[in-house]
């Protein structure tokens, strides 16, 4: 979408139009705030309309707003670490999505394109080498032996998502699905998920550097083998890496930990702590769970605009302070300077 358009949204501001879905009082979609019947008129039969007014994107040109570096090799150390100790953080995963050039996004594609996804990535992937090799798995006939490691490792995604239903991405499931993942299961690629690829970086405990350096390296060795058969990245310098779902735009990276906060997390003041430090809270499940035992995911809020090094650091400085919040919490002593 244009930036002529975007600033036309901007600058109407109206909640409510005619042959635009009605939005609820709960719906806090972007889409909501800006509605244009002109340009609803003109984009409705390009897009497909997420149930609660997101928008994913079927084709290239129309994911929305982002302007980012792109990922950086770690050239420098990020500064700090996530709970040294081991006493809150269990687990500490990163993520980005990415999409081919010149094939349909999810909701948009065909069935001859998520096949040649399917086929670009295996190729892809059957190269890396040393910490990073490791197995593909369709999901298209799986046997019931891998199917219950992988619910049991946590790696299985699975058709039900009523976003991605609605959206038109789960068409012809479960072909030219699957999951790769690398013999210490600590490197995965989901291929024709929500995005062509989400390419995902993981282990116990809160060594965020680790993780992250483990990513750069997975996406560079990735990126080399689709530009080896002749394809590339899709990537413009205003928008970002293109996604299906806009809110990923830009970097399209997610950088989380699950830690255990119950005293922070049940404060009143919790998501407005959360809102400051830039962090969004989500349950131990994934967007729209609840915690159990205490424990949420933490990730970065945004996603454009700063560099990948750059969220990763507020992730781990705002983790930090809900850690230290979380001690004097349970102490009876006074929050951290951040949150006062």
């Amino acid at each position: 979408m244009s930036s002529a358009i975007l600033r036309s949204l901007a600058r109407e501001g109206r909640s409510v139009v005619a042959g635009l879905p009605r939005f609820t009082d709960k719906c806090h979609s972007l889409i909501k705030k800006a509605p244009h019947p002109d340009i609803y008129d003109e984009l409705k039969d390009r897009m497909k309309s997420r149930v609660h007014g997101d928008l994913y994107a079927g084709l290239q040109d129309l994911a929305i707003v982002g302007g980012t570096t792109l990922l950086p090799l770690l050239k420098k150390a990020l500064a700090g670490t996530i709970d040294p100790k081991g006493e809150y953080v269990l687990s500490t995963r990163i993520r980005v999505g990415r999409n081919i050039r010149g094939l349909g996004l999810s909701p948009g594609c065909t069935r001859a394109q998520r096949r040649e996804v399917e086929r670009l990535v295996t190729g892809a992937v059957s190269q890396l080498e040393g910490d990073l090799a490791g197995k593909y798995y369709p999901l298209d006939g799986m046997s019931e032996a891998d199917r219950k490691q992988l619910v049991a490792d946590h790696f299985l995604f699975k058709k039900g998502d009523r976003f991605l239903e609605s959206a038109g991405a789960n068409r012809d499931w479960p072909e030219s699905r699957g999951i790769f993942h690398n013999n210490e299961k600590t490197f995965l690629v989901w291929v024709n998920e929500e995005d062509q690829m989400r390419i995902i970086s993981m282990q116990k405990g809160g060594d965020a550097k680790q993780v992250f350096e483990r990513l750069a390296r997975g996406i560079d060795a990735i990126e080399k083998q689709v530009k080896a058969a002749g394809r590339e990245f899709a990537h413009n310098d205003h928008l970002g890496y293109i996604h299906s779902c806009p809110t990923n735009c830009g970097t399209g990276m997610r950088a989380s930990v699950h830690v255990k906060i119950p005293n922070v997390g049940k404060h009143p003041d919790f998501k407005q702590w959360c809102e400051k430090l830039r962090l969004q809270p989500r349950g131990i499940h994934g967007e729209h769970s609840e915690s159990t035992g205490g424990i949420y995911d933490i990730s970065n809020k945004e996603r454009l605009g700063k560099s990948e090094v750059a969220l990763v650091q507020t992730m781990i400085d705002g983790v930090n302070v809900l850690i230290e919040a979380e001690k004097a919490l349970a102490a009876g002593k006074a929050l951290p300077k951040e949150l006062q």
